[in-house]
């Protein structure tokens, strides 16, 4: 049985995009990517929202050769493997392999999907995570928090949500970022609007 994983880059106020929907502020230095690498080798599937996928199609054409650093070879050989599920009304077809459009977010679809498959998944995009948790779907929440403060933007999680966790790990780097890593205590289940 597969586990479900929301992992995002936010600022120290919480948010994932700044007031122009900007998140250029976040990019991760090389520690912090080869530290991302590693977590995301159980993957097998990503969740994505429409505009998340936009960013991450980048991937799908990355070159394979030494123009490129060796770790961000790694992640694109890591990314082309998995496969996508991208959560979308208006985008038509996808632009990358292994990928297909759902036009709504089932939580009953995802839950046998976690139970057939025998990788781990994860979920991005702060709206589609935050319906993924909503959901009771999510088994951990990776935060790395960037050594900025934005003032206002898209907020990494949805608001009026209550949800009690437990701390399962945090690392500092050099560059700033901290890592936390909960997952939600036993037998909680995120309230419904």
């Amino acid at each position: 049985m597969g586990r479900l994983f929301y992992a995002a880059i936010t600022s120290l106020d919480g948010y994932v995009e700044d007031t122009v929907g900007k998140i250029d502020w976040g990019v991760p230095d090389e520690e912090v990517f080869r530290f991302t690498i590693d977590l995301e080798r159980p993957i097998g599937t990503y969740l994505y929202g429409r505009r998340m996928y936009e960013t991450m199609v980048y991937w799908e054409t990355v070159p394979l050769d030494p123009s490129v650093s060796e770790f961000e070879r790694e992640f694109t050989r890591m990314w082309q493997k998995a496969e996508k599920v991208v959560y979308s009304r208006s985008l038509k077809s996808a632009s990358s392999a292994r990928t297909r459009i759902e036009r709504e977010f089932r939580p009953e679809a995802i839950r046998g999907l976690k139970s057939r498959t025998d990788h781990d998944l994860t979920v991005a995009g702060a709206d589609l995570a935050g319906q993924a948790i909503r959901a009771g779907l999510v088994d951990e929440i990776q935060q790395f928090v960037a050594p900025t403060i934005l003032g206002g933007g898209k907020p990494w999680l949805p608001k009026s949500l209550r949800l009690n966790l437990e701390l399962l790990d945090c690392k500092r780097f050099a560059g700033g970022f901290v890592f936390l890593r909960y997952a939600p205590k036993p037998g909680e289940i995120p309230p419904t609007d």
